[in-house]
């Protein structure tokens, strides 16, 4: 296999991953992880739209017609997790994927000896990103075939890193496990402090991390960017950013790479943000996702964050849905904890308004079975609409 041939890896996760993976970068192969828990139809049309040189699965190596080169220096091919539409393909470079470890390891103070749990898909690029630590710094990495928190405590003990997203972590509270010596990356999402202090109360150290598959993950941690990575804000507080790991283009997608750069080089994230006086990032949402009622703009991340603390909810999330006075309402829907015991609106908007102004309050509620998430736990707001 040559340089800018790719190579598909249709495998489900396992140890033999972490030497597959070195093997690749050390052969300077790039690839791209399909994600195993894709239907034979989605993964299908990520092959096709990928078109790779190469599938290699279970049955070994399929050599396929109609491939194209990767860009020159790629390493790495990623289809994106968004929450509604086709995944794009995201071509990393080399030298992005060496600046994002090495930039991350110095931040965490974890020097190349430090043990490294991966829980998460490699298909996922914070999972990846944990076995090519193994293959840049040689770090021992140890792969989880699914999520276990008692696996994960039990093969953390002592000092370890792992990336996590917010419902794993969810999941460590819930079990009563001891966290002592786990560092956790929790990307993907932001968590909730209730969930936060109770995992930093059993002994966790957690990092909130920030970042896309068109950065090579986070980019920013506890809302500091990392070296060499610079921020900064449209006039709409969308969020945009430029530095060494920043994608080289969407593959065989010109049009899409086109609309993603500003015209001085720049990626628009999507999400909007602020910063402070002191460089720091706080992330509001997705631009997309931001609810207009009246005059004012509702995030709805940060009421899901409040409601998310009340007793009665286990799983929330919120929407606009039109309206004919405010042009928008904030909606809220919620699985109960309880069946026969489920949270009233009245309830809802009581506990919102120790925490939020009243126009971001909840002015409906719907009682749902449950909240349509990404794997990696985004809500899927558009089948809510």
């Amino acid at each position: 296999m040559a340089t800018d041939e790719l190579v598909v890896v249709d495998l489900p996760p396992g140890p033999e991953w972490v030497g597959l993976v070195t093997r690749l970068w050390l052969d300077e192969v790039p690839f791209l992880p399909l994600d195993h828990r894709l239907t034979d139809r989605e993964r299908r049309a990520i092959v096709d739209r990928a078109r790779p040189h190469f599938v290699r699965d279970a049955r070994g190596e399929t050599l396929l017609a109609d491939a194209a080169p990767v860009t020159p220096g790629v390493a790495v091919v990623m289809p994106t997790s968004g929450t509604a539409g086709e995944p794009k393909l995201v071509e990393l470079h080399r030298v992005a994927v060496v600046v994002a470890v090495s930039r991350s390891a110095k931040t965490l103070g974890a020097s190349p000896e430090a043990p490294w749990l991966c829980p998460l898909t490699p298909a996922h690029i914070g999972g990846l990103l944990v076995l090519l630590r193994a293959a840049i710094l040689g770090a021992p990495v140890t792969i989880h075939e699914r999520f276990d928190p008692e696996r994960l405590v039990r093969d953390g003990e002592g000092a370890a890193f792992a990336s996590v997203v917010p419902g794993m972590v969810r999941r460590l509270v819930a079990s009563d496990l001891g966290l002592h010596g786990l560092t956790l990356l929790v990307g993907g999402d932001e968590l909730d402090a209730e969930t936060t202090g109770a995992a930093r109360a059993r002994g966790a150290r957690l990092v909130t991390t920030y970042g896309l598959t068109e950065t090579c993950g986070g980019f920013a941690y506890d809302g500091v960017p990392l070296d060499g990575m610079r921020v900064r804000l449209d006039a709409d507080d969308a969020i945009e950013v430029s530095g060494s790991t920043v994608m080289e283009n969407y593959r065989l997608d010109p049009a899409a790479t086109g609309a993603v750069f500003t015209t001085d080089g720049w990626l628009r994230t999507g999400d909007l943000g602020s910063i402070d006086d002191g460089g720091r990032l706080a992330i509001h949402g997705r631009a997309d996702h931001v609810i207009r009622t009246g005059a004012e703009k509702v995030w709805p991340e940060e009421v899901e964050r409040v409601l998310a603390g009340h007793p009665k909810v286990a799983d929330v999330a919120v929407i606009g849905r039109p309206d004919p006075e405010w042009g928008s309402r904030v909606s809220a829907f919620v699985v109960p904890r309880a069946i026969d015991d489920p949270p009233s609106l009245d309830e809802l908007r009581a506990l919102g308004a120790e925490h939020l102004a009243r126009f971001k309050l909840p002015r409906e509620l719907s009682l749902v079975p449950g909240i349509p998430r990404t794997r990696t736990g985004k809500v899927r707001r558009h089948i809510l609409r």
